[in-house]
């Protein structure tokens, strides 16, 4: 009788495994779900050297062209932080609509997430312009390298997210995420919340911080 329950605990066990397309970890966290986590805790340490360099370089006086505070449009740059931070809303959205198997909601969060994520690289594109229309570009003083390099890196990790929202779309579309498949919405949620965090962070200590 033990031995039966055993091996129908054990038969639960893999089906449980199966069901999200993962074997067992001694962890209990999937091997990708790791990586992620890996990965994010190595971008942390990067964003902080860019944060930690930008704050370096502000406080220093400008040789030529103008200061970066000088042409800072909080306004606008709120509006677009607050964009940003509501797709966090319609990726857990998405994650929801997965685990209780609605596809068809799940696409939805889903392209809405990617289209508030470009409505935010539109914002930075829009910022950037106006920057070099006034003087500023890249190479203008150290202040503005190091400005758009903390802020262009971040615009990149942006693009890369919605090209992954997009790909769980069209997965979708094809049939190809089962409601089994969950975690990999949970793991590209977990990257696109990263990334509207770091983006809080830097809009506190480099937009609103004198």
């Amino acid at each position: 009788m033990a031995a039966v329950a055993v091996e129908h605990g054990s038969d639960h066990g893999e089906h449980a495994a199966g069901d999200h397309g993962h074997p067992p970890t001694n962890t209990g966290i999937s091997n990708e779900k790791l990586a992620m986590w890996a990965f994010l805790g190595s971008d942390c340490l990067l964003f902080g050297g860019l944060i930690s360099t930008f704050l370096i370089y502000r406080n220093k006086g400008v040789v030529r062209g103008p200061e970066v505070a000088d042409l800072y449009d909080i306004p606008f740059t709120s509006v677009s932080s607050f964009v940003l931070l509501m797709s966090s809303l319609t990726m857990v959205l998405a994650l929801a609509a997965i685990q209780r198997g609605d596809h068809r909601r799940l696409r939805t969060w889903t392209l809405t997430t990617a289209l508030l994520g470009s409505i935010f690289i539109a914002g930075q594109v829009y910022e950037f312009t106006a920057f070099v229309k006034e003087g500023l570009g890249f190479t203008t003083n150290l202040q503005s390298s190091a400005f758009f390099t903390l802020t262009g890196f971040h615009g990149v990790h942006v693009s890369i997210g919605i090209l992954l929202l997009m790909s769980l779309f069209v997965m979708s579309l094809r049939g190809k995420l089962p409601t089994a498949r969950s975690e990999t919405v949970e793991i590209v949620g977990l990257y696109w919340h990263f990334v509207d965090v770091v983006w809080i962070l830097i809009f506190t200590v480099v937009y609103l911080i004198k």
